[in-house]
């Protein structure tokens, strides 16, 4: 790996986090989105995994999913192999709450970028698939 790649990569993982913490403060983002988001991401979990994901304890994570219960956007489902774990999944109205977090995201960006004239739709569409590729990557750099 060239050096230049190495500060490139370091500056592209800063400014992402800068760019999700923008997104925080100007969309008051919370642990239940976060949660909504990993669920759509990995299908449904328990609360001990979903804790795991979110690095927080499983007490926190289980006053966060019973929030999202009470709201309508989750829902205990049997885990298919052990009858004694429940999966917590999104329902219908889980989904189009992350939707609607989802674009209001969105339009926070893309006014960031309206901004900056001298940036195509093209520059955009490059980084969003090198953020893609970075995440689809295998962490292992054997694989």
């Amino acid at each position: 790996m060239s050096p230049v790649t190495t500060t490139l990569s370091s500056d592209l993982a800063m400014y992402a986090a800068r760019v999700v913490r923008l997104i925080r403060q100007e969309n008051a983002q919370t642990a239940g989105v976060r949660a909504l988001s990993m669920i759509d991401e990995h299908g449904p979990l328990g609360v001990t995994a979903l804790a795991q994901l979110d690095n927080c304890s499983q007490p926190t994570m289980t006053g966060i999913v019973r929030q999202l219960r009470d709201q309508g956007w989750v829902a205990r489902q049997p885990h298919p192999s052990d009858a004694r774990i429940g999966l917590i999944a999104l329902t219908d109205e889980g989904r189009a709450e992350l939707a609607r977090v989802r674009r209001a995201n969105g339009e926070l960006i893309a006014s960031r970028i309206d901004r900056h004239p001298e940036h195509s739709a093209e520059d955009l569409a490059t980084a969003v698939a090198v953020l893609r590729d970075v995440l689809a990557a295998p962490t292992d750099p054997e694989e």
